[in-house]
């Protein structure tokens, strides 16, 4: 049986909700989006699967969307820090099953997170992300999954070179632990102690994100 693609809901359109939006939608998912522009809805209108004219803050048309039936809304909401609080307050009291909200600092986050919602910093990360980036040649990409952990892509350093995962004893020494190993067009998934890293491959690791980084600069 084909599995069913998730709902999302996106309410506020600005950069961050419409690239959010075309990327769901590339990838199969079902999107209604909702903004209170009519122009800003006439231009993704050919783009996402419903897109509706509607204050986030009105309950009843929220209600009428049968918003509480999708299975992730996404509250993009940006300068209107208390139209973004009372969204996520009435998708959260509709029951929908999983509520991110875009928050503008730590201040508005605790509120969001206080209220049941996971709670991003899309400015914030990107920079952290890009610094990080920058910082090391090594880093093709990390993706934070708390505020202390992390999985990060790197390509192995220098001194991973030509020894194996047992006298490397990363998970031993650092906290990390070799998740994949990416070979050319192979993928070595949980790559046994006696493999051997070889120059140019790149290591999937997940851990400490300050162990994370230590790894990328051990060259």
């Amino acid at each position: 049986m084909k599995q069913r693609n998730t709902q999302f809901a996106v309410i506020g359109l600005g950069r961050f909700g419409t690239s959010m939006t075309k990327e769901l939608i590339r990838m199969g998912h079902d999107v209604l989006v909702i903004d209170n522009s009519e122009t800003t809805i006439n231009d993704i209108a050919d783009t996402a699967t419903h897109a509706v004219q509607a204050d986030a803050m009105d309950e009843e048309a929220l209600k009428s969307l049968g918003i509480g039936n999708f299975d992730v809304a996404v509250v993009s909401i940006g300068e209107k820090i208390q139209a973004n609080i009372l969204a996520a307050i009435i998708l959260k009291e509709m029951g929908v099953k999983r509520v991110v909200a875009k928050a503008q600092n730590e201040l508005h986050g605790k509120v969001l997170h206080k209220l049941g919602a996971e709670v991003i910093f899309p400015e914030r990360d990107m920079a952290v992300k890009l610094a990080r980036s920058l910082a090391s040649q090594n880093i093709l990409d990390q993706i934070d999954i708390s505020p202390d952990y992390g999985i990060m892509e790197l390509v192995a350093p220098d001194s991973f070179v030509d020894k194996s995962l047992e006298q490397l004893a990363v998970r031993k020494k650092a906290g990390v632990n070799i998740l994949a190993v990416r070979r050319g067009e192979e993928i070595i998934v949980s790559p046994p102690a006696s493999f051997q890293i070889q120059r140019g491959d790149v290591v999937v690791a997940l851990g400490k994100n300050r162990h994370l980084l230590g790894l990328s600069e051990n060259n």
